[in-house]
């Protein structure tokens, strides 16, 4: 009897992971309206975002960086993206990105899901 109570509880417990594991895809079609400002292109308005997981911030020698962004030091690991994706204000007062932030924290997750497949 315990033994399919540990059994259910551990397949619940697995369920709600998965329910709730970020969607990089969903995250690659939130992706096309950063791609207006984030390419490859040299006049592109922000730095090229392939490699950004658990790059230092303002590291690319290829984009001039906002002041406040070269002063924050940041590493963009899993939780300055998402604090930076979800306010960029907030996250980095002043930095010149002209974008609000995503209301949606699973939006978020999905878009950093995405982000991290960018190498």
């Amino acid at each position: 009897m315990l033994s399919s109570v540990v059994m259910g509880a551990s397949l619940a417990i697995s369920t709600v992971s998965l329910a709730a594991a970020a969607d990089a895809e969903h995250g690659e079609v939130l992706f096309h309206a950063c791609a207006a400002c984030h390419n490859e292109r040299a006049d592109a308005l922000g730095p090229d975002l392939k490699g950004v997981f658990e790059r230092k911030s303002a590291a690319r020698e290829d984009f001039r960086y906002s002041g406040p962004m070269m002063r924050a030091n940041l590493i963009w690991d899993e939780a300055n993206l998402k604090a930076y994706i979800a306010d960029p204000q907030a996250k980095v007062k002043g930095n010149r990105m002209p974008y609000g932030g995503i209301a949606s924290s699973s939006d978020v997750d999905d878009l950093v899901a995405y982000l991290k497949t960018l190498k």
